[in-house]
């Protein structure tokens, strides 16, 4: 290189240099001046400028590369005053400057630009959809009570199979395939044996992004879909709380500060409570006796606590912990019960005078669970133990933000279960797991582009998996913007529950096995974990202000997929089964939003395949179409009148064929088994061409209505009354072949409930 070429490249690196120091960072955080509570998606700008940002789950904001000089920092929320004060940025410097905004006292008919819409533009967000507790409350609620549960089956992609023992399927992945994080925690069984409830408590819900396939690599572990659920914190100006009854539960929630939040300093310690209760189990003989008259066999009980440490800068501090519990005890049928513990920490560091953020999470839990069916040999068994560390570290441009970290995994899985040939399958493995990812967001004009990247390690099976993943989004107008996510996922977790099993109450987990071979073959597989590959498009449309379409094709490819091998006949045969598959499909999803009026309808279009070596099959979950329609509406002079409608209609789903019965005689005493004089039980042979059957097309309406009392401030009764399946449609839950007697979910249930808030 010539002396003037070096000269040149040395003035333009430091006149690059001197640009970057005359320029600074303003960041902060925008809290409820009532509670202390972030403000989510909240509008952050310089007025007079076009610098500006919109805050995260957490309430922060961080406008960079600010020019140096002074500002009129201001904040716009809807259903706020808006907020302002005045900063001076000094070239190279930070600004650690956090909001208070108070309640509105005038009431907002209209709002032409949102803080959502903005997110939309700068956000990749391709099979995403961020839903917070008031949203899972414009739902009709069962026993009026909302519950995440309820809400995820009115999302695009998501099919549910059942009011008893249902479980969630995401876009063509099975239950196992779905990653639960309750505050960066896996949650390894998060729905209660009936269906309507969740383990989560609806009111410390601060916000649960549902990622429906295509996700970046700052999540790994599974190969379908992810929910991220992020709870708030406790009342850091006062002392409050809740207690909710209905026939089905009792819900408490206990908050408030141990230190109490002091606005110039920012330093606060507050605390949250919650516990449900509940006794269906006994209230349903009286009140549903119509249905069984020994009552409705579903018990649970939840607990959940956390204390948070919030710093001047915004630096924090969660310690949580949680313990869930579920049983069923069906008459003469099964017994099942469930147990959940763990504890944990997370935090942000927000150093005053690094452009980084350094987030953290520790935390241990326990997944066991039993059941014990009639006529089985022995219990089916499962639990779970595993350890969570990780840290990551996010730094903020202009127009860029990097994210990177590390993440480390200890599960243990214990599995045991006896087939109806006597043939024992029990699996003990002990594993560590290790991954880092780094993810990459650059805004260009009007394309937004976020590739990443994840290693993933699973030591028990000395397997590598490279990840690479890639999101964008072209802003073609301000009210039309195109989306494409791709990449490979994997996990190393497989299900203990058999596709054949009527109603799948058991929910258990094994670790991939050392050893596998491909499907119907005796050839090593060369890898031994599940694998999925993921592309998918979409495009947003504002149609109006307040009324938005997305409509979202999609393909899953799944390259392996591995399964207990519950037709085992001899203890030589592989205790796993392989199999590839695929799920593609389209969803619709079309929304209008506003104070009063809230409307939601979506239509999917799913298909999903297995090839198990021997045949192609739709899988018990492949549900054709499925149609969602909810309404919300408020109304009354303060909108204490607030009204609730929702209508799924669903087609049916496979199953296989029953083509004749034998007598099934196991020779339990060996030759001295009298099978002349002695009976065998009923056998089923079933059809070779598996789940070529369909059941009916399900369909249902809910209802809900809720008044609320305002006797103070703070203090409020809400009374409510609703309907589950209104017009009493007799939707199949299953077919007793022995007995040839059909089952059906649940009929008519109404309710009435009441909410204490104080």
């Amino acid at each position: 290189m010539s002396i003037k070429k070096l000269l040149l490249l040395t003035v333009f690196l430091l006149s690059g240099l001197y640009a970057y120091t005359q320029t600074g960072d303003i960041r902060g955080f925008v809290y409820d001046k009532d509670n202390g509570e972030p403000i989510l998606f909240a509008t952050v700008y310089l007025a007079g400028t076009d610098y500006g940002a919109t805050t995260d789950i957490n309430g922060f904001f961080n406008i960079a590369k600010v020019p140096a000089g002074k500002y009129q920092l201001t904040c716009s929320y809807v259903g706020y005053d808006e907020g302002s004060t005045e900063v001076e940025l000094r070239a190279g410097g930070i600004i650690n400057q956090s909001l208070f905004l108070t309640t509105s006292s005038t009431q907002l008919q209209e709002i032409k630009v949102t803080a959502k819409k903005e997110e939309k533009k700068s956000d990749v967000r391709v099979s995403s959809i961020k839903v917070t507790a008031k949203e899972i409350k414009s739902i009709p609620g069962t026993g009026g009570q909302a519950d995440l549960a309820q809400y995820l089956q009115v999302l695009p992609g998501v099919i549910f199979t059942g009011d008893q023992g249902g479980q969630l399927y995401i876009r063509g992945g099975s239950p196992i395939q779905n990653k639960i994080l309750l505050d960066g925690m896996t949650i390894y069984n998060p729905f209660h044996s009936i269906g309507f409830f969740s383990v989560f408590e609806t009111e410390i819900i601060r916000n649960a992004e549902v990622l429906t396939g295509g996700f970046s690599a700052d999540y790994g572990g599974r190969v379908s879909a992810v929910v991220d659920i992020t709870t708030r914190d406790g009342n850091k100006k006062r002392f409050g709380g809740l207690l909710g009854v209905n026939p089905f539960q009792t819900n408490v929630l206990l908050e408030g500060p141990i230190a109490k939040l002091d606005e110039n300093s920012g330093t606060s310690t507050s605390f949250i409570l919650t516990g449900k209760y509940s006794y269906l189990e006994q209230t349903s003989k009286t009140l549903y006796s119509y249905i069984d008259s020994t009552g409705l066999p579903f018990g649970f009980t939840d607990l959940y606590g956390k204390v948070s440490v919030t710093s001047k800068t915004g630096s924090k501090l969660n310690a949580f912990g949680f313990n869930f519990r579920d049983n069923v005890d069906i008459s003469e049928t099964s017994s099942l019960d469930w147990n959940s513990f763990g504890a944990g920490v997370n935090f942000k560091l927000i150093p005053s005078y690094a452009r980084t953020i350094i987030g953290g999470h520790l935390a241990y839990s326990n997944y066991d669970i039993n059941l014990v069916e009639t006529g089985e040999v022995a219990p089916r068994q499962s639990s779970i133990g595993s350890f969570e560390v990780g840290f990551d570290i996010t730094s903020y441009g202009k127009d860029s933000e990097v994210n990177a970290g590390i993440e480390l995994e200890g599960p243990s899985t214990k599995f045991s279960f006896t087939n109806g040939l006597g043939i024992n399958v029990e699996e003990d493995a002990y594993n560590t797991n290790f991954a880092a990812f780094a993810k990459y967001k650059q805004r260009i004009g009007k394309l937004v582009l976020e590739p990443s990247m994840r290693v993933q390690y699973y030591a028990s099976i000395s397997n590598f998996s490279l990840e690479p993943r890639i999101g964008l989004k072209l802003n073609a107008t301000d009210n039309l913007r195109f989306k494409f996510a791709s990449g490979i996922f994997s996990q190393n977790l497989i299900s203990a529950v058999n596709e054949r099993d009527v109603v799948n109450l058991f929910v258990g987990f094994l670790s991939s096995p050392g050893q596998l071979n491909l499907p119907n073959s005796n050839e090593r597989a060369s890898y031994r974990y599940q694998r999925s590959i993921h592309a998918i498009g979409g495009v947003e449309i504002d149609l109006m202000d307040n009324l938005s379409l997305n409509v979202e094709p999609y393909y899953k490819y799944f390259p392996q997929l591995i399964n207990v091998n519950r037709n085992k006949t001899s203890p030589s045969d592989p205790n796993y089964a392989t199999e590839t598959g695929d799920a593609y499909g389209i969803d619709f999803l079309l929304r209008y939003d506003t104070k009063q009026l809230f409307l939601w309808a979506v239509y999917s279009l799913g298909y999903v395949n297995r090839d198990d070596g021997f045949q192609t099959y739709s899988t018990h979950f492949d549900r054709r179409h499925n149609i969602n329609l909810v309404g919300n509406y408020k109304f009354g002079a303060t909108g204490q009148w607030e009204t609730s409608l929702r209508w799924n209609l669903g087609s049916g789903f496979p199953f296989t064929l029953t083509q004749g019965f034998f007598e099934d005689f196991n020779f339990d005493d060996g030759i001295n088994s009298d099978y002349i004089s002695e009976n065998g039980d009923l056998g089923i042979i079933y059809s070779d061409d598996r789940n070529s059957g369909r059941l009916p097309y399900y369909h249902r309406m809910d209802a809900s209505m809720k008044y609320t009392f305002n006797f103070t401030k703070y203090l409020k009764l809400e009374l409510y009354g609703g309907v589950t399946n209104v017009y009493n449609r007799e939707n199949i839950f299953y077919f007793d072949r022995i007995r040839y007697d059909r089952v059906n979910q649940l009929p008519l249930l109404p309710s009435m409930g009441m909410t204490l808030r104080f």
